[in-house]
């Protein structure tokens, strides 16, 4: 490989001081409070802010008096970031979370000069919005086509296994932030699952496996986010500009007319799905005992079954809802391969699609003994209802995956449009009500207070359990409650449930 030109051992240099600086961001910051730190941020950050614009403080379309009022903005920066040691007002340790960023994106601006308008102009905030979300996204690719040029080429004849342990790597790297969230939400829902992770955490020598996961992603966001805003400040076009660095996971368009698409290297992909699949297959077995009755077991100690059984169900069901986003780029994302290769994509996005529906029937079951413990509340039948919705889903993409002809927008927008008819015409108040009696003859506990919050479909039911338990006395007020609510209605607000409500 040729030597790389001065520029590009500049900007090489400002992504390792960007990493550096997302590194020594988590350490002053993960686990304790703002103090001295502030300030040795803000340090660190200008010292890398000086080195990117070196040469460009002149910007390139110079704006008179932008340069002093640029200089003069360090003052309120430094003062700011200085109270964080001298003081610990945590109204104004709130407020300057706020301010300090606000003024030094607002001096970093004016003296880079990259602002087409005065500092002191209220169209300033629009330069602001610009640098601080607009430029750091479209500049997203830069990092990774930057860390592409460090490689070997193809023409290098270095590109079989040390391409193929890169593009695992990059697997591996798109895995880690993913598996953090999962996993700690399926150790959220499952104790057997949490125990046996902490024992594998244990093998560590006490060291924290999730606090380690999340000291690396918050070091890599700050790295990569520090990096993208240094970039935006140096090159001004906007996001359809060319940059000297293309992403990795990017294709060449065939012709200059043809649209790029983004597709993701099978071996990349393989790699994640590998490893999520990994820990779907872990957890869907403990879930396996668990329908069976047989994680009694293997529960810790000092958990009840019951109490383990009836959790869990709103961590499962936002996996299920990850899935989804990880099934999309699966079935259109990636850079097709040879029929094995297909084959093998196909199976792993099948793994995970089966191990998503087990999850599901998981968090089903899981509510229905939270609702035989706690009562039936609109909520938990909504829930109940999209889990079910959401596993229709995931049987149509399992056909999907090997029926490539098959359109999952048709079929989606079908299914959405009959579960919400559905949901609407199957009275889910009458339901509710219907459900907590039932489970009033076998508990003995039902929450009469809360069927006369719901609305007059109730009515019915409840008469008809008045006068099946004369005893409770606390039937008609909640009769009342509900037929009194909706106040008095004229002919046009006429309604089928009200009038039969109303009806003696």
């Amino acid at each position: 490989m040729r030597d790389p030109a001065p520029w590009q051992k500049k900007y090489a240099l400002m992504l390792v001081y960007a990493c550096l600086f997302g590194i020594f961001f988590q350490y002053l910051f993960v686990g304790s409070p703002a103090g001295v730190s502030v300030l040795l941020t803000v340090a660190g950050f200008y010292g890398l802010y000086f080195y990117s614009i070196r040469g460009r403080l002149g910007g390139f379309e110079p704006w008179a008096g932008q340069s002093t009022a640029g200089w003069l903005l360090l003052v309120p920066v430094f003062l700011l970031a200085l109270t964080y040691t001298l003081f610990d007002n945590n109204l104004f340790s709130v407020l300057n979370a706020i301010a300090l960023p606000l003024c030094i994106v607002m001096q970093t601006i004016v003296l880079s000069r990259n602002s087409k308008h005065a500092w002191f102009h209220a169209t300033f905030l629009e330069d602001m919005v610009r640098h601080v979300i607009g430029r750091p996204i479209a500049h997203l690719p830069v990092p990774f086509g930057l860390i592409r040029t460090w490689l070997p080429s193809r023409d290098s004849g270095q590109s079989g296994t040390w391409g193929h342990a890169v593009k695992i790597a990059a697997g591996l790297l798109l895995a880690a932030p993913i598996l953090m969230i999962v996993i700690g939400l399926l150790a959220s829902a499952d104790r057997i699952f949490s125990s046996w992770v902490s024992e594998i955490s244990a093998w560590f020598s006490g060291i924290s496996a999730g606090d380690s996961i999340g000291r690396i992603v918050l070091a890599f966001v700050v790295a990569l986010y520090t990096f993208c805003y240094m970039w935006g400040l140096l090159f001004q076009k906007e996001a359809q500009a060319a940059h000297p660095f293309d992403s990795p996971l990017q294709e060449k368009p065939a012709t200059a007319g043809e649209r790029t698409k983004v597709r993701i290297d099978p071996i990349t992909a393989g790699t994640l799905l590998v490893c999520v699949n990994s820990v779907y297959v872990l957890f869907v077995t403990i879930q396996f005992s668990y329908l069976f009755g047989a994680a009694d077991g293997l529960l810790p100690e000092g958990v009840a079954y019951a109490e383990y059984a009836r959790r869990g169900f709103a961590e499962l069901v936002v996996v299920a809802l990850i899935n989804v986003a990880l099934l999309f780029p699966g079935l259109h994302g990636i850079r097709r391969s040879g029929r094995g290769g297909e084959a093998f994509r196909k199976t792993l996005l099948t793994l995970l699609v089966t191990c998503t529906i087990v999850m599901l029937i998981s968090a089903y079951s899981r509510l229905s003994l939270y609702e035989e413990a706690y009562g039936f509340t609109q909520s938990r039948v909504l829930v109940h209802g999209f889990m079910i919705f959401l596993g229709i889903l995931f049987i149509i993409a399992l056909f999907r995956i090997w029926l490539e002809k098959l359109s999952m927008s048709r079929a989606y927008i079908t299914t959405a449009i009959i579960a919400y008819l559905v949901m609407n015409y199957m009275n889910i108040d009458h339901w509710i009500a219907v459900n907590n009696m039932e489970r009033y003859e076998k508990t003995g506990k039902i929450d009469l207070a809360y069927l006369g919050r719901l609305s007059t479909d109730v009515v019915p039911a409840l008469r008809d359990f008045q006068a099946k338990h004369p005893e409770l006395t606390a039937i008609p007020s909640s009769i009342d409650q509900v037929i009194g609510s909706g106040g008095e209605r004229s002919w046009p607000s006429w309604n089928l449930s009200r009038h039969v409500a109303e009806k003696k």
